[in-house]
């Protein structure tokens, strides 16, 4: 009997019992394909048995915590993960995302939001930004795409097909919302870009805590500047957002 196809399967680590069986019920009526662990090394193992599509990780595990479980799953290959936080674990929260985490949740949320969240990241993890492939149209407007829809800028090249980045032919390590995030900034250069603007259209959320895309942009600066603590290609646009700088208009700058 041929089995009916599901929207993809996630891991749910928790090892709140109560906990896991909503989230597993909410996500399985959804249409997912739902597997479960109760500790780190048991989602490590499970992981490795059935690679997940995405992992919804609680931050708070016993022996081995959520952040050393996504940072060996980040070891092992790319998964979108998305962390449960306890409210006010502020600093926690911040380096979940900075390990690498895609999303996070915050207890107690509603697991109907969850849903929405795990729809949301997987569709960007498959597709790329609001759904569209990445890339979009060939020399579109505003976008510094190639025929190929190859994107490359101050020696950056980026392919939306492939999902691979590099900077003067070195392979970057980006996770899933800094690729989104890289793409965006390249589609734009010279742009002023809001942090409203950045995480409606890189993380697909019209509201949200804008520290998010803080982190990621410092994650991000950390992988393609010379030096991350005085960048020339993600210049801080003050009260306003970020901006991609090219050489060109570097020079622009410094003539006018």
């Amino acid at each position: 009997m041929q089995q009916t196809p599901t929207h993809g399967r996630v891991l749910v680590v928790d090892d709140d019992p109560t906990v896991a069986e909503v989230v597993a019920g909410y996500l399985d009526r959804a249409g997912y394909d739902v597997d479960r662990a109760a500790d780190g090394p048991e989602a490590l193992a499970r992981a490795a048995a059935r690679w997940p599509d995405l992992v919804v990780l609680d931050l708070m595990l016993p022996g081995m915590d959520g952040l050393q479980v996504c940072r060996t799953l980040r070891d092992q290959g790319p998964v979108p993960v998305i962390m449960l936080t306890a409210r006010g674990d502020e600093d926690d929260r911040i380096l979940g995302l900075e390990i690498g985490a895609d999303d996070y949740v915050t207890k107690p949320f509603s697991p109907r939001e969850l849903v929405l969240r795990v729809e949301s990241v997987l569709r960007r993890s498959r597709t790329g930004p609001r759904g569209a492939p990445l890339g979009g149209t060939p020399g579109g407007a505003g976008g510094p795409a190639r025929p190929d829809g190859v994107l490359r800028h101050a020696g950056i090249t980026l392919d939306p097909t492939a999902r691979r980045a590099t900077r003067d032919g070195r392979e970057l390590a980006l996770t899933l919302r800094e690729f989104d995030l890289l793409a965006h900034l390249l589609r734009h250069p010279g742009v002023a870009c809001t942090r409203e603007e950045l995480m409606r259209d890189v993380w697909g959320w019209d509201f949200g805590d804008l520290s998010t895309v803080t982190v990621h942009v410092r994650r991000l600066r950390g992988k393609i500047e010379d030096d991350p603590g005085a960048p020339r290609l993600i210049q801080t646009v003050w009260g306003v957002g970020y901006r991609f700088d090219t050489p060109s208009s570097q020079t622009a700058d410094r003539e006018g």
